[in-house]
């Protein structure tokens, strides 16, 4: 019987997120090269037709410059990144990193979210945004402003 070398890692598990259907990042591209109320009305169909796409809601909270619509379409992409997250194997602790596009509107979400709560002076929001993206992706330097 051969020797062999047993190695343990104590790498946190990662997740990525499913891909988009081809047809859904077409239309969030198409609403991506509108500007003002035309960008905002194109996402908000495809919100109410995709309302589990985390993109539409990231792309929504970053479109706005009101603070209160930013937090509520970026809660609500966090929410339903969450529920993306829990369906996609994770278990409330592992990584969900930026390098994956997949994944990419879940934590623009939660960047979202963060700066909202700046914003409308919810500092403890603020801080457990910022700490849940670090925990998520420690590639994430707590002073990036943005992912």
């Amino acid at each position: 019987m051969a020797e062999h070398d047993v190695h343990f890692t104590r790498a946190s598990p990662e997740t990525v997120l499913p891909a988009l259907p081809a047809e859904l990042v077409a239309a969030l591209k198409h609403a991506d090269s509108l500007s003002g109320e035309q960008r905002r009305a194109a996402l908000g169909r495809i919100a109410a037709a995709s309302p589990r796409c985390l993109d539409v809601w990231a792309s929504l909270a970053e479109g706005t410059d009101d603070d209160i619509e930013r937090y509520a379409f970026a809660r609500v992409g966090y929410h339903r990144g969450l529920d993306a997250l829990r369906a996609a194997g994770w278990r409330g602790s592992g990584n969900v990193r930026w390098r994956h596009e997949e994944n990419r509107g879940f934590l623009r979400s939660l960047e979202a979210l963060r700066q909202a709560a700046a914003a409308i002076g919810e500092v403890d929001e603020e801080e457990r945004c910022d700490l849940f993206l670090r925990q998520l992706d420690p590639d994430r330097r707590s002073t990036d402003s943005g992912l």
